[in-house]
């Protein structure tokens, strides 16, 4: 691949994102419902991938968000149908596909993002005081088994900076039509904000509860990250009483600057069975409001062992993630009886992917690496397929679908949780 150098090549992409993004423009001054043009658009940016493919991934990565944040992507405005409208935490989701936290670390293309049609965006991992995150390279993608491993590290720009672009972000939202804001002043949209410890950290606990004071005001939801793996130590942090301990001083510090927001956890797939059972209690016992299930994994199938990528340290995330996922929402969802929402992620690519993780027990579903192999075409896409399966097994909406294939028979409580 073309290494960080490659800045005529570089421009030469950023030159045909101008163009696409003039045809964008265009097209939707024109007739910016026509949902055949706003197809068009979105295959159309599928030629994008081979090109941005010669790059090493971080340096494509970093283009993606460049030319997102300029609002050089197709937007999509089409209504799927009422069957993919969901309300969790007493919000309401327009569709249960969403960015997981990876892609809009800074928080630079929520507006895009949204944009492109995901139902919610999570930005992140965030942490208290900026930090660069591990070495270089630190990404690869294995693209025979549409996976990628990373070690980054949590490079975040620091949750002061961060805030004070998602605050800009909210009050753009909330603008009137008057002062000529797109779609009213902005996307609408759901965010959460997903928080981490800073590698040099020695309290963990005030680390989280920190960040959260700064950027819980302006989520719809807030996420603990213990379980990343390129940070050393994190996952330890799963354990029943340290998990225990940053719930507690993350409760605190939401109810002080912002009650009422949800507090979500994201675990590993790579768990002990004890360690299952004693997330699941504490879940429970302290009132967490939801899991995200799962974060990326250490393990390597042997499809993954075998190709030239597959034996660099670091998470493993895509495809071959997706069983492994699927199987662990199942198994949380039975641990805490259907009473805490949970986020399925990891693998999903297809729209029976995320059916299958809703009927295992996920409310709202994520999606990340996907999108390196499919591009922004891949959200409507599931949709559709999604709607689809919904209507062949004769549910009427995502809430039905939850946990279908469970144990868990669905009773008054659940319903209201």
């Amino acid at each position: 691949p073309v290494g960080e150098g490659g800045w005529r090549l570089s421009w030469l992409l950023l030159g045909l994102a101008g163009g696409f993004g003039a045809s964008v423009a265009g097209g939707y001054a024109l007739d910016p419902e026509d949902p055949l043009y706003t197809q068009a658009l979105f295959d159309a940016t599928r030629l994008s991938i081979p090109l941005l493919h010669l790059f090493d991934a971080e340096t494509s990565h970093n283009m993606v968000i460049s030319v997102a944040k300029r609002g050089l992507v197709p937007r999509d405005g089409r209504d799927y149908g009422p069957s993919l409208r969901t309300t969790v935490w007493g919000k309401a989701f327009e569709n249960p596909i969403g960015l997981a936290a990876g892609f809009d670390k800074n928080a630079e293309a929520m507006e895009a993002m949204l944009g492109i049609g995901f139902g919610f965006v999570e930005v992140g991992s965030i942490t208290p005081e900026p930090q660069d995150g591990n070495a270089k390279p630190r990404i690869f993608r294995v693209p025979s088994e549409r996976a990628v491993i990373n070690r980054i590290g949590c490079n975040s720009h620091g949750s002061k900076v961060v805030s004070e672009r998602i605050g800009a972000f909210r009050d753009q939202q909330r603008a009137p039509e008057t002062t000529g804001g797109a779609a009213g002043g902005g996307s609408k949209g759901i965010v959460g904000i997903n928080i981490a410890k800073n590698k040099t950290s020695v309290d963990a606990a005030k680390d989280y509860a920190e960040a959260c004071k700064l950027l819980a005001d302006k989520a719809d939801y807030v996420v603990i990250n213990v379980s990343s793996p390129n940070t050393p130590g994190l996952r330890n942090l799963q354990a029943g009483t340290e998990l225990a301990k940053i719930v507690k001083r993350m409760k605190g510090a939401l109810n002080e600057v912002a009650p009422g927001v949800p507090l979500v956890v994201k675990i590993a797939p790579d768990l002990a069975p004890e360690d299952k059972k004693q997330i699941a209690r504490v879940v429970l016992r302290h009132k967490v409001d939801g899991m995200i299930v799962s974060n990326t994994t250490v393990s390597r199938p042997g499809s993954v062992q075998g190709r030239e990528s597959g034996k660099e340290k670091g998470g493993l995330s895509g495809r071959p993630l997706n069983e492994a996922s699927t199987a662990l929402i199942r198994e949380m969802y039975e641990l805490t009886s259907g009473r805490v929402p949970i986020i399925g992620c990891g693998g999903v690519s297809t729209g029976l992917d995320a059916y299958n993780k809703i009927r295992a027990g996920a409310s709202l579903v994520q999606l990340y690496t996907g999108l390196i192999y499919q591009g922004p075409a891949l959200v409507p896409k599931l949709k559709r397929e999604l709607s689809h399966l919904l209507e062949r097994d004769g549910f009427e909406s995502v809430d039905q679908a939850v946990g279908a294939d469970t144990r868990v028979k669905k009773g008054f409580f659940s319903r209201f949780w």
